[in-house]
């Protein structure tokens, strides 16, 4: 190990007006810095993870022009350094985002939920990572703890009969509606993120006569791969969507708006899947703190309901570390209690 004779800030990611490179089509990008590097090549994460730990880090690399820390080096980084940081976070880290919000918050900017601020001090625990891979002394990573908070670990999600209705809410008689039902439906069969879903392709569902349950390979976080399981109904509207189809585009599934057929690219994005749940959400009645995400929470949840162990709960969500998965049991606790006191036969004992 050995002090380094480089700032920190040589080793993160600038703003995008500076240190640009142009790529062959002479549109400028940021260089990679040495931590993206670490991150993408070292690490093994996805460019859109890395993308994420560039955008989380940022912060701490403008943080440390903002305080005339521009020489700081690695082995000069201390204990106080790190909570002014946390500080920053906690009272200050988000920046104002429209006139709109200026206004609501009186041009004050709005403090970072503990589970944002986390994203922010992991991407910090991973620069004191590389720091020791590249035998660079500075503060251990394990300096940096991150926040609990009972809230944050809130899941939202739906009762059997609550997503009978949400399932039930769009109208199969249009081709938009008919897709939303099935996209709906696969969702709540499958458990998959928004992102993994709207990656799908056509030709990964090979559904053949007859067949009433199909299970594919989908690439998830951190290009981990996984196996998802598509019920008897799921294939049945699915079925339904692809027949109706008359278009040639490999995406399972395909915007019908007149820009989508404008641009080429007919593909829905994640934004358009999470505005088409959060409207049959509202068409079905249901909490408006529901979102897509909800769906994939209410398919854990009702599996754990149901029984099924917690390593394979994990498989099927596709967590890497079962403290992820663990979140969706205290769902599932009070119900564990019901069938205690209801059945334990030490409550029928005399006294």
């Amino acid at each position: 190990m050995q002090n380094s004779a480089q700032a920190i800030i040589k080793y993160l990611p600038q703003n995008k007006n500076e240190a640009e490179v142009k790529s062959e089509s002479n549109k400028k990008r940021p260089a990679a810095s040495p931590f993206e590097d670490y991150c993408q090549i070292e690490l093994g994460l996805s460019p859109k993870t890395t993308e994420n730990y560039r955008r989380f880090i940022l912060k701490f690399s403008n943080w440390l022009k903002e305080n005339g820390l521009l020489a700081l080096k690695p082995h000069q980084l201390t204990a106080d350094h790190i909570y002014r940081y946390r500080t920053f976070l906690a009272r200050q880290g988000s920046s104002l985002k429209s006139p709109a919000f200026a206004k609501a918050t009186a041009g004050k900017p709005a403090s970072l939920k503990k589970t944002t601020q986390n994203y922010y001090l992991i991407a910090l625990r991973n620069l004191l990572k590389f720091f020791a891979a590249k035998d660079i002394i500075s503060l251990p990573a394990d300096k940096i703890k991150l926040l609990r908070d009972k809230e944050d670990k809130q899941i939202n999600f739906l009762k059997l009969e609550q997503v009978e209705q949400l399932l039930l809410s769009s109208d199969t008689s249009t081709l938009p509606g008919l897709r939303d039902r099935a996209i709906l439906e696969t969702l709540f069969s499958t458990g998959l993120r928004v992102a993994e879903l709207t990656a799908l392709d056509r030709d990964q569902l090979k559904i053949k006569p007859g067949v009433n349950f199909l299970e594919i390979a989908v690439k998830g976080k951190g290009g981990r791969i996984r196996t998802v399981y598509f019920s008897q109904r799921a294939l049945e509207w699915l079925k339904k969507y692809l027949n109706s189809r008359e278009d040639m585009d490999k995406a399972l599934f395909v915007s019908y708006s007149r820009n989508s057929a404008e641009n080429g690219d007919k593909r829905l994005s994640v934004r358009s899947i999470e505005n088409i749940v959060k409207k049959y959400i509202k068409i079905a009645g249901l909490p408006v703190m529901m979102s897509p995400h909800s769906l994939r929470h209410s398919y854990a949840t009702d599996l754990l309901a149901n029984g099924v162990d917690l390593r394979l709960v994990q498989e099927f969500l596709g967590h890497r570390n079962i403290v992820t998965t663990q979140i969706y049991t205290h769902v599932t606790n009070k119900q564990l209690a019901d069938v205690h006191r209801k059945f334990h036969g030490g409550n029928r004992m005399r006294k």
